[in-house]
């Protein structure tokens, strides 16, 4: 697997800005203080730090050491103790059928060869399996400003260099079912930027990351845009950040499946 989105700086300042409250509300009312929980794809592990607070332990996976050292590092800094930390695939996870109460992952299946083997290794390894990805076609702002029309089409692009996904987020009901679910719970919820602070915590991210990151490399190697196609995308969002009527709603499918 290729991670579009690279781990530079500013794709890290996103990531972890999410928490089990803006990114997993779906989930938590399932979870108990005896829950065991697998966590695959944990990022910087803001995320995961939220729902060890609540459960018994969390083994948190990424797909190298140090992408893994980055929730390692989280979790030093806040001192929680029941997190464990393994490299793992998740289309073979290297665990035990049922050793986990709960295994979940936040934006991995976009991303990832085969989201219906995925989905099926998780079911193998716990009773309730959470899975939340964003939907890029379902992303609606305004003003309609044709550098964020080109951002899209981009992103779409070299996400295809990497066979990702980046329309998961309705394919998870299909993607659970292929999988041989039949108890699944789907439901959505979104991230809204309409505030000048938000404007410019996302519109700056995103400027830096078309012209920093793993994306824009991918774009310039593969022959996708120039350096001037990048700049004016990062132009764009910050126009947008600052435009006072600026709004920006992600929506995101969630599904919570149930092992028989």
């Amino acid at each position: 697997m290729h991670y579009t989105h690279g781990h530079h700086e500013s794709v890290l300042r996103s990531h972890r800005w999410r928490t089990a409250e803006n990114s997993a509300a779906y989930l938590l009312p399932h979870l108990t203080p005896a829950t065991t929980l697998l966590d695959v794809g944990c990022g910087p592990g803001t995320i995961t730090a939220d729902l060890a607070a609540r459960v018994a332990h969390v083994t948190a996976t990424e797909i190298g050491p140090g992408e893994l050292d980055l929730a390692r590092a989280e979790a030093a800094r806040r001192g929680t103790p029941n997190i464990a930390f393994a490299v793992a695939d998740v289309h073979a996870l290297p665990y035990q059928d049922r050793e986990f109460d709960v295994v979940h992952a936040h934006q991995v299946l976009q991303h990832v060869a085969d989201p219906v083997r995925a989905l099926r290794e998780m079911g193998r390894v716990a009773g309730l399996v959470a899975a939340r990805d964003s939907d890029y076609g379902a992303f609606t702002w305004f003003p309609a400003l044709p550098e964020l029309d080109e951002w899209l089409a981009l992103y779409y692009a070299v996400a295809a260099l990497n066979d990702g996904e980046p329309d998961a987020g309705r394919r998870l009901l299909s993607w659970a079912r292929a999988a041989g679910f039949t108890d699944i719970e789907v439901s959505t919820s979104t991230w809204c930027y309409a505030n000048p602070e938000d404007r410019a915590f996302w519109g700056g991210m995103w400027a830096e990351r078309v012209v920093k990151s793993s994306l824009g490399r991918q774009a310039l190697a593969a022959g996708l845009a120039t350096e001037r196609d990048l700049r004016r995308i990062a132009d764009g969002w910050l126009t947008w950040a600052a435009d006072p009527d600026g709004f920006l709603s992600i929506t995101h499918g969630e599904v919570l499946c149930r092992v028989s």
